[in-house]
């Protein structure tokens, strides 16, 4: 048995025990009283004979019960506890999952809360060393909270209470569950927690506590042995429908007609029917009734499949917005029941061609579906500021036509011929009599298009990146290749299509089509603003110093600022929704966040987990003590002994 505050108690017993004896030593000062005859007053004669202040201590039974009981809340005040498993003290690392599906609310209240609950559980379990010991035998613990990222929430501690409050400061997130990074740090703090090397090399390893459903991502990626990692498995249910893809699209021919698609998966073993609502700031444009079939069991070999179902919306909306995609049933998970995309503004795409004179490129550049084309000469190009050109995006798309730019400023480009300088692209000498042999057919800048018959007299030999794709490729070197670099878009034509035989062909036109169409696409995403979970909002091209106010889906606001170059970052997008930057110029930008992850999803929590090839099964039994608190037992026994001594005296003084 240990005592964890004995100086408490020695120093309440210093002051307590005396006081109560000091009781029992004074004599009793008597009002003096005239009666007739002291027949009946020996005893209260005799003691007025005594001139003493003191008097001598007589057996009392009343005296004994009232020490023991004074004794035992003496010793409750000391901490006693019992020590249920002996030797050093422990190292722990307590690990929290608060992704996404740790929010489902198939326990009560939620996932993270039962493993909250369960982790402050563990800690006061943990064993407690004695202040009277020269060496600290008490548990020690730190807690690593984690999703897709992972933070410590308190470093190596015995302090129970220090611990559970930081437990307790554990906030959600909808983000999704990756263990490695959390194994990482917990391995680092372990390794250097301080003290002496040699005390800490025959110390055991820090274990593993993981309190997790089990929807990890990376599990694959831990190497660890089994003894390493305690899993304690949270959750009760699989039943769930999500919300698991989602877009929406502007036609590029009539950009008031949007395409929106949404794919919903259902987790659960009976197929359910739901309602899927389809809303345009906040006014419901449409509510579609769909049956989802159930979830495929697996097998050894394959996970199980979820039943889903795909959706298409149409609709015409010719101003900017915000639309949601609901599904109105209620289930275990809400973080993955809507998903959001942000409309710009419909505008067809406006596009700057820089060129000599090539009436061939112009004309097919005029048949496609763009609201303007402006020629520019290249000198005229060459003079205009960077700065300002990307600042106010007034093109989509800049074809340059056999020219190389002294400047590039930030944005979506077509070019034919040399490539422009600063891409990392080499074009060291030219080929010639090139014929195409193959072209990725599938890509949307080559889809329907036949270069079957193409043949260029002379064709820049490209060298590229690693990171560039090839899209069409010559006998001799690349034909068309894509590239992005800086910010911008690059879609590289190796040859001038004066030298080629291209013109000629129905695919010519039909290539210039897919080339703005899938540029201006590009500019669009920027535009929309769509994000993952914790990916931060980037504001760029700004003044600097620029003030902006992020309101969270939440309500709950926060103020931003830029740096000096021109770019403010709001990291904080750890829940869903959409979240609203409001500043002078312009207005108001919305940014939408969503899930869309079928691993956080499928909440079915697991049993087991496997790290790399180590199966490690979840812990059956509940917390085990390592040692055992007395004074709850001591109070009690004083409590006793307080109604014994009642009992006693009122029996004394009865008889």
């Amino acid at each position: 048995m240990e005592f964890l505050t004995p100086l408490i108690g020695l120093y309440a017993a210093a002051a307590a025990v005396p006081l109560l004896l000091l009781l029992y030593f004074l004599k009793l000062k008597r009002r003096e009283v005239p009666v007739s005859s002291t027949l009946l007053w020996k005893r209260a004669v005799q003691d007025l004979q005594v001139n003493a202040p003191f008097q001598r201590l007589r057996r009392n039974l009343l005296l004994l019960l009232q020490l023991l009981a004074l004794i035992a809340i003496l010793a409750a005040l000391s901490g006693p506890v019992l020590a249920l498993r002996r030797g050093p003290g422990r190292r722990y690392v307590l690990l929290i999952d608060r992704s996404a599906s740790m929010n489902a609310t198939d326990v009560t209240p939620t996932r993270l809360d039962v493993a909250k609950r369960q982790a402050k559980a563990f800690v006061e379990s943990m064993r407690s060393g004695s202040s009277l010991s020269w060496r600290d035998q008490s548990d020690h613990a730190m807690v690593i909270a984690f999703d897709h990222r992972a933070g410590v929430v308190c470093n190596f501690t015995s302090d129970k209470h220090q611990l559970a409050s930081r437990i307790d400061a554990i906030a959600p997130g909808d983000g999704s569950s990756r263990l490695v990074e959390a194994v990482t740090v917990a391995r680092a703090f372990a390794q250097s927690s301080g003290g002496d090397e040699a005390a800490h090399s025959a110390e055991k390893a820090a274990l593993l506590v993981l309190f997790s459903d089990g929807r990890i991502n990376d599990l694959d990626g831990i190497v660890i042995d089994a003894n390493e990692i305690v899993f304690h498995s949270i959750g009760a249910s699989a039943d769930n429908v999500g919300i698991t893809a989602m877009s929406a699209r502007r036609s590029y021919e009539r950009p008031e007609e949007i395409e929106v698609f949404a794919s919903l998966a259902n987790f659960g073993a009976a197929s359910v029917t739901r309602d899927v609502q389809l809303a345009i700031d906040g006014n419901v444009h449409a509510v579609r009734s769909v049956t989802i079939p159930a979830c495929q069991a697996g097998t050894d070999s394959e996970p199980p499949r979820a039943g889903e179902m795909i959706l298409n919306f149409s609709l015409s909306h010719s101003e900017a917005g915000v639309l949601e995609v609901r599904q109105l049933g209620s289930d275990a998970l809400s973080c993955d029941d809507a998903a959001w995309s942000i409309l710009d503004p419909p505008r067809r795409s406006s596009v700057l061609l820089v060129t000599q004179g090539n009436p061939v490129l112009e004309s097919a550049l005029r048949s496609c579906p763009i609201a303007r084309l402006d020629p520019c000469s290249p000198s005229g190009f060459d003079a205009l500021d960077p700065t300002i050109f990307a600042a106010r995006q007034q093109y989509d798309v800049v074809i340059l036509d056999n020219h190389i730019p002294a400047h590039l400023p930030r944005g979506r480009y077509l070019v034919f011929g040399a490539p422009p300088a600063g891409l990392d692209v080499n074009a060291p000498r030219e080929v010639e009599d090139q014929i195409l042999i193959d072209w990725r057919a599938q890509h949307p800048v080559l889809q329907y298009v036949n270069m079957t018959h193409l043949f260029a007299a002379k064709s820049h030999r490209l060298e590229l990146p690693r990171d560039a794709e090839v899209l069409a490729e010559f006998n001799d070197a690349p034909a068309v290749a894509l590239l992005r670099r800086h910010g911008s878009t690059y879609l590289l034509v190796s040859f001038d299509v004066l030298q080629s035989n291209w013109p000629f062909e129905p695919s010519f036109v039909l290539f210039c089509y897919n080339a703005l169409s899938f540029l201006s696409a590009q500019a669009g995403s920027e535009r929309r603003h769509g994000l993952a979970v914790g990916e931060p909002i980037a504001i760029e091209d700004v003044p600097a110093d620029a003030v902006f106010l992020v309101t969270c889906p939440d309500g709950t606001q926060a103020g931003l600022k830029s740096d000096p170059g021109g770019t403010a970052r709001f990291p904080g997008t750890h829940r869903v929704g959409v979240y609203t930057v409001e500043a002078p110029d312009p207005p108001r930008r919305f940014y939408a966040v969503n899930l869309l992850d079928p691993q956080e999803s499928r909440i079915e929590p697991r049993q087991k987990i496997e790290l790399a090839g180590v199966v490690v099964a979840a812990q059956r039994e509940g917390v085990q003590r390592a040692n055992m608190p007395l004074w709850p037992l001591l109070v009690l026994a004083a409590l006793v002994l307080v109604c014994v001594e009642w009992l006693a005296y009122n029996l004394k003084v009865r008889i």
